[in-house]
């Protein structure tokens, strides 16, 4: 049974705050999770509440204090997250970016002492609804090979941008640096499907279709070969090296390690200012016009349309504005196993 987004925001920000988050924290919290599950990105909505109540209770995401700007200038700050929430620290360096980027017209925000961003589009989204063009990236222990690698050698080191427009929504992508998330592996070892040949690679750097051997004996593939192993430096460099923040392996695995530890991940946020560069109006309708062109590209035999990076998100957004959210049986087990874990009412759908 759908369930509407503030009914659904509204119990995961009671849960939060039943597990020892401060309101203003659980605020934010629920308002990124809510998001990613409207827009059907359930991998990363309120299915991962049981990892952040845990952490929060067992003390190694903190409640208590707030990000802090340790070194800033006209265009530019580095934040220390004081292992609150990754959603805390992640809004208020993206909200910072844009403030900045106010003044001067770009600006770059690096995050260290952090935790686990959830769904990195959230924070690009922020910006185009502000009429800036957003990027957000994060740092991750690794489980991606390298070509040629044995084993890992970063993470899945996500990486988002979104893009303002005027009658359509704004452009959204939101990626990993892995041919395919890990979570799809675990899936298709669960079920007992098969997974291609490109996905993971085994303790020899050897591509393999057996998905029993992730993560113990196997690493993920990096996306495009060189290209994502590439880009997954870069966004290294961004989050964790520029910021200040740990790198690969001096990072903790948010969901296996002690949830009395902090993560230190690292993470990166820009914000470009469309209006201080050229008119706004005019921006926006040369992306739309993109769009429109993008639209009415012929297509292909069995292909009807042609849609650009987020479309799906915000289609699947309006429905569950329109008709609620309908969680999967997978994320309602998860939530209900988070409730009776912290003591906490079971959601209303279930």
């Amino acid at each position: 049974m759908p369930i509407s987004i503030e009914q659904h925001k509204t119990y995961i920000h009671d849960a939060l705050v039943h597990a020892g988050a401060n309101p203003r924290h659980a605020a934010v919290t629920a308002d990124a999770l809510c998001l990613a599950d409207s827009w059907g990105t359930f991998t990363h909505g309120s299915k991962l509440l049981k990892g952040y109540t845990t952490r929060i209770r067992a003390g190694g995401c903190r409640s208590d204090v707030d990000p802090q700007i340790v070194n800033d200038g006209p265009s530019f700050a580095l934040i220390d997250g004081n292992s609150t929430l990754g959603q805390v620290a992640g809004t208020f360096a993206m909200e910072t970016a844009i403030e900045k980027a106010r003044e001067t017209g770009i600006a770059y925000c690096g995050v260290f002492n952090s935790c686990h961003l959830g769904a990195v589009g959230v924070y690009p989204t922020m910006a185009a609804r502000n009429d800036m063009i957003g990027i957000a990236m994060g740092n991750d222990i690794p489980s991606v090979a390298a070509p040629g690698s044995k084993t890992a050698v970063l993470g899945t080191n996500p990486f988002s941008y979104s893009v303002p427009a005027g009658k359509h929504h704004p452009i959204l992508l939101d990626m990993a640096m892995s041919t395919v998330a890990g979570g799809k592996v675990y899936a298709a070892n669960q079920l007992g499907n098969p997974i291609p040949n490109n996905w993971i690679v085994d303790r020899d750097g050897k591509p393999t279709t057996d998905s029993s051997l992730y993560p113990a004996n196997a690493a993920l593939q990096p996306l495009g070969g060189y290209k994502g192993y590439g880009l997954g430096l870069m966004i290294e460099s961004l989050s964790g090296i520029l910021s200040g923040a740990n790198l690969t392996w001096d990072i903790k695995a948010w969901m296996t390690a002690d949830p009395a530890d902090p993560t230190h991940h690292g993470a990166a946020f820009l914000a470009f200012n469309v209006g201080a560069m050229q008119n706004l109006h005019s921006f926006k309708e040369r992306v739309d016009g993109l769009i429109d062109q993008i639209h009415k590209t012929p297509t292909a035999d069995g292909v009807d349309q042609l849609f650009v990076a987020g479309e799906f998100e915000w289609n699947r957004y309006q429905k569950s504005v329109d008709s609620g959210i309908d969680l999967p049986a997978d994320v309602i087990a998860a939530l209900n196993a988070m409730a009776d874990e912290i003591e906490f009412r079971r959601p209303n759908n279930t």
